[in-house]
Formats: structure tokens, sequence, C-alpha cells
């Protein structure tokens, strides 16, 4: 058997429908459209979400809270994680980037104090709870909020 001689196999391949090519074809005139109406006009046909003129279900339920979209996205990071840093080293927000603990998306970061700090730093992201401060200074570091 050479590549020539290959063939696919029988019901593989079948030809498309080739709609509106005139009466004898079976799909000529309307094309398998009907006639008439919405569907058989071009661009015709309903938008998703359409019932037949029925109260759709995203009107029909009840609507609650509210989205602000003025909010600022703040990401979080524990003070566990700063002990990747070096001793004496100035964390900033492209610090934590380039350490992969936030993203570079992220237009505020805020430290919690969950974990233990064995490093002394000087921290200069964003914003740190109550305790991250506590547990900054008392590694020998300091929290310079802004």
């Amino acid at each position: 058997m050479r590549l020539h001689e290959l063939s696919p196999a029988d019901g593989a391949r079948k030809n498309r429908k080739r709609k509106g090519r005139g009466v004898g074809s079976g799909l000529g005139k309307t094309a398998g459209r009907g006639t008439k109406g919405h569907n058989s006009r071009s661009g015709g046909g309903v938008r998703p979400g359409f019932e037949g003129g029925q109260m759709p279900l995203h009107r029909r339920l009840p609507k609650r809270g509210f989205t602000n979209i003025f909010k600022t996205p703040v990401e979080i990071i524990n003070v566990r994680d700063l002990n990747q840093f070096e001793n004496g080293s100035k964390v900033d927000r492209d610090a934590l980037i380039s350490a992969g603990l936030v993203s570079r998306r992220a237009k505020w970061v805020k430290v919690l104090g969950q974990g233990a700090l064995n490093v002394a730093l000087t921290f200069q992201a964003g914003s740190a709870s109550k305790s991250a401060k506590e547990k900054i200074e008392s590694a020998g570091g300091k929290v310079e909020v802004g």
C-alpha cells in the first residue's frame, strides 16, 4: 500500500449541505428556513436568554447587593511570607512582585500578622496590620506605611 492508495473509511467523509441552490436540491428556495417569520430573515433569530416573550429568568429573579466599581483591590500577604527576604533588605511593591508574593496588578498590598518573622527588614509596600507591625519591629525591622 502506498500513500496515494489511501482513502478514508466508508461514511467517514460527508458532503456539506449546499443550501439555496435550486428547488431540485431539496434545500432550495427557502433553504430550510421555512416561510416568513423572524428566523427566516437574514440576521434573524432571537437574542440569548429570550424565552418567546415570557418574562426571562434574569428579570424574574430578585436582585440583591451592590458592586462598588471604585473599590481598590488589596492583595494580602502574611509576616511568615517575608522570611524569604535577606536580613536588612528593603521590601517594597517591586520586591514583592519579583518574589512572586503579589501579582503585577496589585494596587495595594497589606501584610497581616500570621506566622513568625526571623529577619530584620524595612517594609515599604502598602499597609500593615497592628500585629504585623509589632512582629516586624520586634524582629529588628521597621514599617514605613505609604
